[in-house]
């Protein structure tokens, strides 16, 4: 994404706050692809034959972002970071329910890995993952959220440290921490 763009959607993202609907007209377009790129990743690595698409996913996703009136939109980092929030939250209920509704059976838990951010083709265990980063944000908030920009949102070190105002030192350190303590978490559940 050009520096054009990228200042383009902070400024749409700071009219939109300031209650111009216009902006969100303008903004849609620009945070399409990305959006999609990022649905894409999360329902790849989500079994196969998943009831939730990848278009069902980002509708979801818009309608829930647009009725976000509380938010503050800061940048583009900030609203990237609460899309994959939101993506996450929204993977989250679908397998709850599917699992309800199979009443917990043939739920298996994978580890997380150092591949699991690179290969997008493995199936996580969506809740145990879940369940293991809310436990980290119990422990640490920051470092819960670099996993959900990084890990779910696809955020560069760089956009990760400026959405969330801390270094790139800092983030890379609490991307490498993170990773290392869910590693263990999920490794001691599947034990």
């Amino acid at each position: 994404m050009s520096a054009t763009s990228t200042h383009e959607i902070t400024r749409l993202l700071l009219s939109w706050n300031d209650g111009d609907q216009m902006a969100l007209d303008k903004l849609v377009p620009l945070v399409e692809a990305e959006l999609r790129r990022l649905a894409r990743t999360y329902m790849n690595r989500e079994r196969a034959g998943h009831t939730l698409q990848t278009t069902a996913l980002i509708n979801e996703a818009y309608v829930r972002l647009i009725d976000s009136h509380s938010v503050q939109w800061q940048s583009r980092a900030h609203f990237y970071g609460i899309a994959a929030q939101v993506m996450r939250r929204i993977l989250v209920d679908s397998a709850r329910k599917r699992n309800y509704r199979k009443r917990g059976g043939g739920s298996h838990q994978i580890t997380f890995n150092e591949t699991l951010a690179i290969t997008p083709a493995e199936d996580p265990n969506v809740l145990a993952l879940d369940e293991a980063l809310n436990e980290l944000a119990r422990i640490d908030e920051r470092k819960a959220r670099v996993v959900e920009m990084r890990f779910f949102g696809g955020l560069s070190e760089k956009e990760t440290a400026v959405a969330l105002s801390v270094s790139p030192e800092t983030a890379r350190r609490d991307w490498r921490l993170a990773k290392s303590w869910l590693l263990r978490q999920l490794s001691q559940e599947s034990a």
